[in-house]
C-alpha cells in the first residue's frame, strides 16, 4: 500500500516541479497542485485503508483490557475467600443504651 503513495506523490511533486519551473507557472500552483494532487487524496486512501489495521488494533487492546480485569477479579476473588473480612472497614460497634429495645407495649 505504501510503494502506491510513495509513487503517487512522486509523481504529483514532478507535476510540481514541471509547473513551478514553467514560464507561464508559479511557485504557488505548483505547492497547491502538489497538496491537492498529492497530500490530501492520498491521506484519504491511507486513512480508509488503514481502517481496518486500526479496527484490529482497537480490539486487541480491549481483548487485553478484558483480560487483565477479569485476572484482577480472579485475583481479589482469591483473597477475598481466604482472609474474612477484607472490606478495608473496621468492625462495628454495639450500639449500647442509646437504642431502646422494640417490644409490645404492656
Amino acid at each position: 500500500m505504501y510503494l502506491v503513495v510513495i509513487a503517487w506523490l512522486y509523481v504529483t511533486l514532478m507535476m510540481a516541479v514541471a509547473e513551478a519551473t514553467n514560464s507561464n507557472g508559479t511557485v504557488l500552483g505548483a505547492v497547491i497542485t502538489f497538496v491537492l494532487y498529492g497530500l490530501l487524496p492520498m491521506g484519504i486512501v491511507v486513512y480508509i485503508l488503514g481502517t481496518p489495521a486500526r479496527r484490529r488494533a482497537i480490539k486487541a487492546r480491549e481483548h487485553a483490557e478484558h483480560a487483565q480485569w477479569l485476572a484482577q477479579q480472579q485475583a481479589m476473588a482469591a483473597s477475598a475467600s481466604t482472609d474474612p473480612d477484607a472490606g478495608g472497614q473496621p468492625a462495628a460497634a454495639t450500639e449500647g443504651d442509646r437504642i431502646a429495645p422494640v417490644r409490645k407495649e404492656p
